[in-house]
């Protein structure tokens, strides 16, 4: 493709309002994008708009099966007027591209549906398999992975690139991600006579302020660093004359290789047992999402052959680094843990969620070259 058609597929699917939902469209996008180029697709669309799309080329002659794999959706625009350019409209300005996901993730996206195209085109197709693997609510939930993970999509792949932003960079390892939910129980009464009531809020400030402290002791993962905790949302209360009898706030924790989601899931419950038997109040946890943490060595083979492909084509210079977000890999390894995982990307993962958010157009067109480069030597 010419550099021009590369850019206009990024700022079409930027166009496309994919907020936490509306996969669809995007899938839509793909397959006529790929159908126009003879690559045959699969679209698994599960109501509500929303929907996963596989793709897949290559000869076939070698067993391997290498994955490519990016989210749909994007995260919401709170303010719009906070933005100098419209979030929606994939603006080119000075090299960058910008709009809600230039950088998390449809620049990613879009690379790698373009460098399969791009493989076809030039008839270099791989003698295994090259899999993209499009998927439904990252953002929120991860719906669309858990949904191909049941299904299988990932249990044959031999090596996994998630096009998440890098800024070029080969991540080989990331957090896991814990988000959790707590209800305080309490007593409601006239706020005259607060001593005859159970304060709902206190119970949380009580959780609160042993949480502060709950993981100072866990010993630095080699690679990943402090397990990473904080509180996030706080609810409680309906009235400013009656004491609330029900509270509840939400927190999210990132989990490490040496203290992992269940870990962190048993402290959290001793944290809640002592507090419901030391003081008046009742406290509940529900764990509403729970990703692991994703490692592959870093001398890996495949690590390695990704940093050769990212040194050789990015502008910039590339190395080996870790992150504390999380991606669907955590849930595709869920029953791999020995599959190997790079995630490799445009620009920089501090842009992702930003307003103005975008990524640089020679970042985005090394992205593509990376990723057949990564095909090409895998298979070779």
């Amino acid at each position: 493709m010419e550099t021009n058609e590369q850019v206009r597929i990024l700022q079409e699917l930027i166009r496309i309002h994919s907020v936490n939902g509306n996969e669809i469209a995007v899938a839509d996008y793909l397959e006529k994008l790929f159908s126009a180029h003879g690559i045959d697709v699969t679209i698994d669309a599960f109501g509500d708009r929303r929907a996963n799309l596989i793709a897949q080329i290559g000869e076939g002659t070698d067993p391997r099966i290498l994955g490519f794999t990016g989210h749909m959706d994007t995260v919401a625009v709170p303010d719009a007027s906070r933005w100098q350019h419209d979030p929606f409209a994939g603006e080119v300005v000075s090299g960058h591209i910008y709009g809600r996901g230039a950088a998390d993730m449809k620049s990613g996206l879009a690379a790698q549906v373009i460098a399969l195209i791009e493989l076809k085109e030039a008839g270099d197709l791989p003698a295994g398999t090259l899999k993209f693997i499009a998927t439904a609510g990252e953002e929120l939930g991860t719906p669309g992975a858990w949904r191909l993970e049941k299904q299988g999509a990932a249990d044959k792949l031999t090596a996994l690139v998630v096009g998440e932003p890098t800024g070029g960079n080969v991540v080989f390892a990331h957090s896991g991600s814990i988000t959790y939910r707590i209800t305080s129980i309490g007593k409601s009464v006239h706020s005259s006579h607060p001593d005859q009531g159970i304060n709902a809020i206190d119970g949380l400030l009580h959780f609160i302020e042993q949480e502060r402290a709950l993981f100072t002791d866990v010993a630095d993962d080699q690679y990943l660093g402090k397990v990473q905790h904080s509180i996030t949302i706080i609810e409680g209360g309906k009235q400013a004359n009656t004491i609330p009898d029900q509270a509840q706030l939400f927190g999210n924790i990132r989990p490490t290789a040496v203290f992992n989601n269940q870990a962190v899931t048993a402290r959290l419950t001793d944290l809640i047992d002592q507090l419901n038997h030391q003081t008046p109040f009742q406290l509940e946890m529900e764990i509403t999402q729970s990703f692991g943490p994703i490692l592959t060595e870093p001398d890996n083979d495949f690590v390695q052959l990704a940093l050769h492909a990212a040194q050789r084509n990015y502008p910039n210079d590339v190395e080996l680094k870790t992150i504390n977000g999380a991606t669907d890999a955590s849930v595709f390894t869920l029953n791999r843990p020995d599959l190997p995982v790079v995630v490799l990307g445009c620009d920089s993962w501090n842009m992702a969620h930003q307003t103005d958010e975008c990524t640089t157009i020679p970042s985005y067109l090394a992205a593509i070259k990376a990723y057949k480069q990564i095909a090409r030597d895998f298979f070779n």
